[in-house]
């Protein structure tokens, strides 16, 4: 029988959150849609996100930039709009500086429907006077103090000629003119790249920078744990990775390529990863996604400052705007507002307390706060897969069974305590099995809809309550099947009235 123990007294140390530091986000003129607010508000209140990345931002849609006679004409009031709604529910921007404004670009090549412009600035003093304008704007609008806070990243992987027209060495010419520009404003806003996929060019970026003096705050690129390849047109012959390092070890190679360098000290930021780089991959609506993702996420502490899961919405237009209620979008919440099994694995990793206690098991967090004790542990299982994502991932995937898994806690003050426990896995926090029951139909009624979210709004399976003797141990034991993650959580307020079973109060 697998166990998973613990010592109240025995102490790691405090819990690493990077997991909550960023989230991903559609193009930027998505941000004013009340549905992409609703659900942003949601992510935060509940996954606890501390930070929102986003593309587009000096796209045209956003009227940042303009010329008139040959000079340029500078305009915020959308990015006011958005930035304040940010501030306003308590998130930060990790300002991405993409696209290029056409009246700045040197060419016609863009990206996504929505086309944006992808090929370096026909002005580099201009586009260096833009990130000044911008970054000066912003801190005179919400102060130093507040903007010394953000990150700020140039463009969204250079390395792709889908995303830049350019070779590496225009790119580093138009990073090192971004961070003068940002740096300029104030010296202690922080400014960083190279924001590649596949985490290619940290130690050319680092080197570049020593060599020409270029400020460097950070290294950020991004990482998805798929084989296959995908074409524009959203068509993919995408498997999960049979590789048992798959994602993580690239994420721990960067931390060693930075710590080898000239400057061992930078911060490691992952500002895109999922289970897929697909916006049209049933693995992200899934409940296989959750154990992925936390199994993922404990491999890569230590390694990365932060892990941005690309994206907390199927609010989200780069092939083309989704008509499906599920559709394999990147969202931790589906267009309705449906939490996925992916948003209740974040969910559950943000109840974890700021201390952490030492435990063997490689699949379990057991933390602990003035609240009680939380343990959450999953059984992550890859799947033997016949066939591609799109296919084998829009099936209904029954869990086997893996047996009961012991929980054995100790050093807990003897009392009364409230036992919770939750789960995410095959038919429960699975509004996509349910969603397939239903026939997979491309529009829901509302009745479906509240339906749907009545039958998946994360309450616990259980809650009762049980005593602690003197001598101060605690044991439990909890089926298991394939991928379900479970959160158990002691409680040391203890229950009033009768226990409660099975969520029914």
């Amino acid at each position: 029988m697998r166990t998973i123990s613990a010592d109240m007294q025995k102490v790691e140390g405090p819990h690493d959150k990077m997991f909550r530091r960023c989230v991903g986000a559609g193009h930027a003129l998505l941000g004013l849609r009340a549905d992409y607010q609703d659900h942003l508000r949601m992510a935060r209140e509940e996954c606890g996100f501390e930070y929102i990345r986003l593309h587009g931002l000096l796209h045209d849609d956003m009227g940042v930039y303009r010329e008139e006679e040959g000079e340029p004409v500078y305009g915020w009031q959308y990015i006011d709009k958005l930035y304040d709604f940010f501030l306003d529910i308590g998130i930060r921007p990790f300002v991405e500086f993409s696209f290029m404004p056409k009246a700045l670009a040197s060419g016609k090549e863009t990206v996504f429907y929505w086309r944006g412009n992808k090929t370096p600035p026909a002005s580099l003093e201009k586009w260096e006077e833009l990130i000044r304008q911008a970054v000066r704007h912003w801190q005179r609008r919400y102060g130093r103090n507040e903007v010394a806070k953000w990150y700020f990243e140039v463009w969204n992987e250079p390395n792709l000629k889908g995303f830049w027209s350019g070779s590496q060495d225009d790119y580093f010419a138009l990073y090192a003119a971004a961070a003068k520009g940002v740096k300029s404003v104030c010296a202690d806003f922080r400014v960083g790249g190279p924001a590649t996929a596949g985490m290619a060019w940290i130690s050319d970026t680092i080197e570049f920078c020593r060599k020409n003096g270029a400020p460097l705050d950070f290294i950020s690129s991004h990482t998805y744990g798929v084989d296959g390849h995908f074409d524009p047109t959203g068509k993919s012959v995408l498997y999960i990775s049979n590789h048992p390092d798959a994602l993580w070890k690239g994420v721990h190679n960067a931390r060693e390529q930075i710590r080898g360098s000239a400057m061992p000290d930078l911060e490691l930021h992952v500002t895109e990863w999922s289970t897929s780089y697909s916006s049209r991959d049933p693995v992200h609506d899934n409940y296989y996604s959750a154990a992925y993702i936390l199994s993922k996420l404990k491999k890569c502490e230590g390694a990365a400052d932060s892990m941005a899961y690309w994206t907390f919405s199927d609010v989200f237009e780069e092939l083309r705007p989704a008509m499906e209620a599920f559709h394999g979008g990147f969202g931790l919440v589906n267009l309705q507002g449906l939490r996925k099994p992916a948003f209740f694995g974040h969910k559950l990793l943000n109840q974890l307390g700021d201390t952490e206690l030492a435990c063997s098991d490689t699949e379990a967090w057991v933390c602990r706060d003035d609240r009680g004790v939380q343990v959450l542990f999953w059984e992550y299982t890859q799947l033997e897969q016949d066939a591609h994502n799109q296919v084998f991932f829009s099936r209904d995937l029954p869990a086997k069974a893996k047996g009961p898994m012991r929980l054995v806690l100790s050093g807990l003050t003897a009392g009364s305590y409230e036992m919770a426990v939750h789960r995410v896995g095959y038919r429960c926090n699975d509004v996509y099995t349910d969603y397939l029951d239903l026939g997979s139909p491309n529009d829901l009624s509302r009745e479906e809809i509240e339906r749907l979210r009545a039958r998946n709004n994360g309450a616990p399976e259980q809650v009762r309550r049980i005593t602690v003797g003197e001598d101060g141990s605690f044991t439990t034991d909890i089926e298991m099947r394939e991928n379900d993650v479970v959160l158990v959580t002691l409680s040391e307020s203890g229950l009033s009235g009768p226990s409660k079973e099975m969520g029914v109060y």
